[in-house]
């Protein structure tokens, strides 16, 4: 079974949880992607819900699939969010924003009762940093952002690479909101959390792709079959 057979196991096993009535947050990225076009499928055969897109990308292909959209300024929470992840860690901390979309993504997980996350089974690891971490930023000022996150990083602990993230063009990839990303290899992030906090403090930056707190389920998917792992 290839990689994209995985992912959409893991999105239709999501959308078991999804009930008649439902607000719901639809992220971005490969995985989640399938799980729109499921949820398209059970809406053209009757199921009611509404959607609150995490990106340009999948507000195009919810409308595509005929799920019908909102926004948080017009609904008060959502019930569930179901997204994809790039790394997940046994603490149901996560590295999101593979695809870029890291603010919507966190935006709307808050403000949902409840997220599952959906991944191929390569995406469970023992510690978070294999996959680089993004960290958005605005453009102005860079300069000053980039070295207090780099003392940030030293504080806590870890160091790497960062390179600013660039488009297939070439250019300087910019988000959805209009800001930069720059991708940390950091290799290995042993406490989460802290780092979390850190970044978080720094003026410059937008948001960051550790996701701590938010995830309530796991749903994976490898050649074994199905693994549903909730938080203790």
């Amino acid at each position: 079974m290839d990689m994209d057979q995985l992912k959409r196991q893991a999105a239709a096993r999501a959308l078991e949880e999804v009930r008649d009535g439902m607000q719901l947050g639809l992220g971005t990225g490969s995985t989640a992607k399938h799980f729109v076009e499921l949820l398209g499928e059970r809406v053209r055969a009757g199921l009611k819900v509404i959607g609150v897109p995490t990106s340009e990308a999948t507000r195009a292909d919810a409308e595509r699939c005929g799920v019908p959209l909102t926004t948080l300024d017009d609904v008060d929470h959502l019930d569930l969010t179901v997204d994809g992840a790039d790394e997940i860690d046994p603490a149901f901390n996560l590295i999101k924003g593979g695809g870029g979309a890291l603010l919507r993504e966190k935006i709307v997980a808050a403000a949902s009762d409840r997220m599952i996350v959906i991944a191929d089974d390569s995406k469970w690891v023992a510690t978070l940093g294999r996959f680089p971490l993004p960290v958005e930023v605005i453009p102005f000022g860079f300069g000053a952002t980039r070295r207090a996150i780099e003392k940030a990083f030293a504080d806590c602990g870890v160091s790497g690479q960062m390179a600013v993230r660039k488009a297939k063009d070439g250019h300087v990839f910019v988000t959805d909101g209009g800001h930069w990303i720059v991708d940390a290899h950091l290799g290995r992030i042993e406490d989460p959390p802290r780092l979390a906090k850190a970044l978080s403090r720094i003026p410059g930056v937008v948001e960051h792709g550790l996701f701590i707190g938010l995830a309530g389920t796991v749903v994976l998917a490898g050649g074994g079959g199905i693994r549903v792992i909730e938080r203790r």
